[in-house]
């Protein structure tokens, strides 16, 4: 199979990596190959490596596209006001980033046991930050006495692990809004840290 007329790197490579997204996404890592990543985007296997030097770098590249993208959204997002309105917030924002995004949230999240070292360090460090912001969040809530957590990290862990949830069993079209979801859940974070 030849290169595709017109075929040029700024409108390849993106293809590339939303053929990578999707296949991992729906098969997994381990058995994607680059060959099936090259199919999907009408290439020969051999061309695919002007893309990507590897499987693990365009794994890592999904991953810290998707942290840099949420930490950038996350940094644009009003989030102001007392604690509790900082908390509804970062709710929100969390549902609404995620929800458009399920093969991202499903990689970023399930393939973290196949990053090597090194890309595993440099993608937990970008998780550690988005993490930190809910963490600030709830530690001023306790400093103004409208939160009761025990443990602000473990609680941030765990807000967040539900909040992402979401992706598994979110579909569009369904019974509920988005809306309407982003306000049960909103109710479920506040009751869960309200003293």
């Amino acid at each position: 199979m030849a290169r595709k007329q017109g075929s040029h790197s700024d409108t390849t490579r993106p293809k590339v990596r939303d053929a990578a997204l999707r296949l991992i996404a729906r098969h997994g890592y381990a058995a994607v190959s680059m060959r099936q990543i090259a199919s999907e985007v009408g290439m020969q296997a051999g061309a695919l490596y002007n893309y990507t030097p590897d499987k693990q770098t365009l794994l890592f590249d999904l991953m810290q596209g998707h942290m840099t993208d949420l930490l950038a959204a996350l940094d644009a997002a009003d989030l102001g006001g007392d604690a509790l309105a900082q908390l509804e917030g970062f709710t929100r924002f969390h549902i609404q980033f995620h929800l458009p995004r399920p093969d991202q949230v499903f990689v970023s999240y399930m393939e973290l046991r196949n990053l090597s070292d090194e890309n595993f360090t440099a993608v937990e460090a970008l998780r550690r930050q988005y993490e930190d912001a809910l963490e600030r969040i709830l530690r001023a809530g306790e400093a103004e006495g409208v939160f009761l957590v025990p443990d602000p990290r473990i609680t941030t862990m765990a807000l967040i692990a539900m909040l992402t949830g979401i992706s598994n069993w979110y579909r569009a079209g369904g019974r509920l809004e988005t809306q309407k979801i982003e306000s049960i859940y909103w109710d479920m974070v506040r009751r869960s840290v309200m003293t």
